[in-house]
């Protein structure tokens, strides 16, 4: 019985990612990438020569039905992201809710994401944590501020270089500047840069810098007494 699987790729390093996955990328029918010119350059490092077809945020909700139709025909699908895990901040929830929806079997893989590992190397505590995502850019977004304000445990966000600076800015307003942060950037790569100290020392370490880069942002809880170690540029 064909199956849609969910294949994490790697989020940087292209060794990070399993056995497992390279197996069901061979095997598959088809590939479905949300950028198929990324998803070439993992494909032709592990030599795979499958077909491919873009699925991303703006023609996901037209196609969903059909995929699933196409399973249900025969046809091993698999779904990657441009990086990470499909679903998380990136095209593929519709497609898991339409294909079960249809009785098709959906395969998920372990694999790397990028907001757990920032999580664990923050030194923040991770018992207990909210995944924000990306903010509101405009609507929406001071609402959303004042409501994790209110709100315990680590926050995790992901953000735009374009952005972090003013992020910084307002979660400091929001939450305090002394609460403890951490900035995990370009995760797994040949820049990976890990800063930790607190919202306030992050805000002018990121002023006055140019900012590249995919970002996490970890933001500890107010009551956390643990001290934090704030690395030198």
């Amino acid at each position: 019985m064909a199956v849609l699987t969910v294949v994490p790729t790697p989020i940087g390093n292209l060794e990070d990612i399993t056995l497992r996955a390279l197996r069901t990328l061979k095997e598959a029918d088809i590939i479905l990438a949300e950028d198929t010119r990324k998803t070439m350059i993992l494909l032709r490092h592990y030599d795979i020569h499958k077909p491919m077809q873009s699925h991303h945020l703006f023609n996901e909700h037209k196609t969903v039905e059909m995929i699933a139709q196409r399973i249900l025909a025969g046809e091993n699908i698999a779904l990657v992201s441009d990086a990470g895990m499909p679903g998380i901040s990136d095209p593929g929830f519709l497609l898991v809710r339409e294909c079960l929806r249809n009785n098709v079997e959906v395969v998920v893989l372990p694999g790397p994401t990028a907001f757990v590992t920032a999580l664990v190397a923050s030194g923040l505590p991770c018992d207990r944590f909210r995944f924000e995502g990306f903010l509101p850019h405009k609507k929406g977004r001071a609402t959303k501020l004042k409501e994790l304000a209110e709100t315990t445990g680590t926050l995790v966000f992901y953000e735009s270089p374009f952005r972090l600076v003013k992020t910084l800015e307002q979660l400091s307003v929001a939450l305090g500047p002394e609460r403890p942060a951490c900035v995990a950037r370009e995760l797994t790569k040949l820049y990976e840069e890990v800063q930790r100290g607190t919202l306030a020392s992050l805000l002018t370490y990121y002023s006055a810098k140019t900012v590249k880069g995919e970002i996490v942002l970890i933001v500890g809880p107010a009551d956390d007494k643990h001290s934090i170690q704030e690395e030198e540029e």
